[in-house]
């Protein structure tokens, strides 16, 4: 492990406050949004307008190609699974922006079946539950989660949003992919700015570059003398074309594909693990049935992201003509998903809006479903597993410290996180 890891680098406080995240982005909200979603969703299971309109927020068009365009949301969860399945008529097409290099800046991400399911093909034996288990976590979770939990053991008092969850992503994937670990925070630094919107296209394009050299040195250092990492399986991977022909990847595509991963890795699993640990520090009868049946934890992660999934929302783009929960949409609208008020829906979940891990387990939509089921879904659950089995061993008397502002669930409609995790450890 490296220093990196466990210092106070304030790169951290800057890349991983989720307030300020959404503000740089422009869509921060600052109340509850899940009692006025599930309002409109017992409503109607699907509204004409896009959900930001729906809840009397200012307009805010997160996708470029959206701009122009009329917006449709659903809301009830047969909606919304019956959207997320039907790639035909919704379309990921609404993720493409404007690259400066000419790329598709998301990867597969932004691709419709088949060549999507081709392109994914690649990296997803490397990201399967049964790999998780084993090479994720041997590799390099079991190693990361324990410096950091070492060093917390120095400490009476800890602020485990960045002391925990923001660091054990991103080492993760950041090892995982094969770059030093000394890399991370630099890389992330520059990865968020090629999007960001408040600098200059100047600054964004030199962050571009910043991200391209570190891959594009990292996929030439793998290929002279390959690892064991994402990368080095990227280069031994082929892609199916759509004639039955096998090719390799090129260094472009590679780079691409660890753009995404990285992007993702270090973002999602890092909210997701603290609204985790919120909801288990604020249920104090669940954290303890978790502290003395260690198999519960597992349901208290699902039952997190069904509770409150850090991207409560997503986008599609209607390439034909639909019918919807009764409502038409017309092509070339943009149905807003809500899987935040579909996660709660009362017809499938008994107190939908209440945490609680000893409930039924039925299939939520937090991590999507279909053909875009989140790819890294299994990487976050085993983070979030042994990060708080990790915890709970060393600390007995763990719990929120009460001389700290409360935690509250704020950001983007788009990624939620927590404003913080202050707990005393002792």
């Amino acid at each position: 492990m490296t220093d990196l890891l466990i210092a106070d680098d304030p790169l951290y406080d800057e890349l991983y406050d989720v307030r300020r995240e959404a503000m740089e982005m422009g869509n921060l909200i600052e109340e509850d949004a899940n009692p006025a979603m599930g309002a409109l969703r017992d409503k109607a299971p699907v509204h004409k307008g896009y959900l930001r309109e729906l809840l009397n927020l200012p307009a805010l068009h997160r996708h470029v190609s959206a701009k122009g365009k009329d917006g449709y949301t659903c809301f009830s969860f047969e909606t919304c699974e019956q959207a997320f399945r039907d790639g035909e008529r919704f379309s990921m097409k609404i993720l493409q922006m404007p690259s400066i290099d000419g790329e598709r800046r998301l990867a597969f991400l932004e691709m419709d079946d088949p060549e999507h399911r081709r392109h994914r093909a690649t990296m997803q034996p490397m990201f399967v539950k049964p790999r998780t288990l084993t090479w994720w976590r041997q590799r390099w979770i079991n190693d990361i989660v324990g410096s950091l939990i070492e060093a917390l053991k120095k400490r009476d008092r800890a602020e485990l949003n960045i002391q925990l969850c923001a660091r054990v992503p991103v080492h993760t994937i950041t090892r995982a992919v094969g770059m030093d670990g000394d890399d991370s925070l630099e890389f992330r630094n520059a990865l968020l700015r090629t999007t960001s919107h408040s600098i200059t296209a100047e600054q964004r394009g030199i962050a571009a570059a910043t991200v391209e050299r570190m891959l594009m040195e990292l996929i030439a250092k793998r290929r002279a003398v390959p690892g064991d990492d994402v990368v080095t399986g990227l280069i031994a991977a082929e892609l199916e074309l759509s004639d039955g022909t096998r090719r390799p990847l090129t260094d472009r595509e590679i780079m691409g594909n660890c753009r995404l991963v990285m992007l993702a890795g270090g973002g999602t699993s890092w909210r997701q693990f603290g609204i985790t640990l919120w909801a288990l520090l604020t249920h104090r009868a669940q954290l303890e049935a978790v502290r003395a049946d260690r198999s519960l934890v597992d349901a208290a992660i699902e039952e997190a992201v069904r509770w409150n999934p850090t991207d409560p929302v997503f986008s599609r783009l209607a390439v034909q003509d639909a019918e919807l929960g009764g409502v038409h949409i017309p092509e070339g609208s943009v149905l807003d998903i809500c899987l935040g008020a579909a996660n709660r829906d009362p017809s499938r979940w008994e107190n939908p809006d209440a945490y609680d891990l000893h409930r039924r387990f039925q299939g939520h939509l937090g991590f999507g479903i279909g053909t875009h089921l989140c790819m890294g879904q299994n990487v976050a659950r085993s983070e979030i597993n042994v990060g708080i089995n990790a915890l709970l061993d060393a600390f007995p008397n763990l719990r929120l410290d009460p001389d700290a502002p409360a935690p509250y669930l704020t950001g983007g409609l788009e990624q939620r996180g927590m404003s913080g995790v202050p707990v005393l450890l002792r």
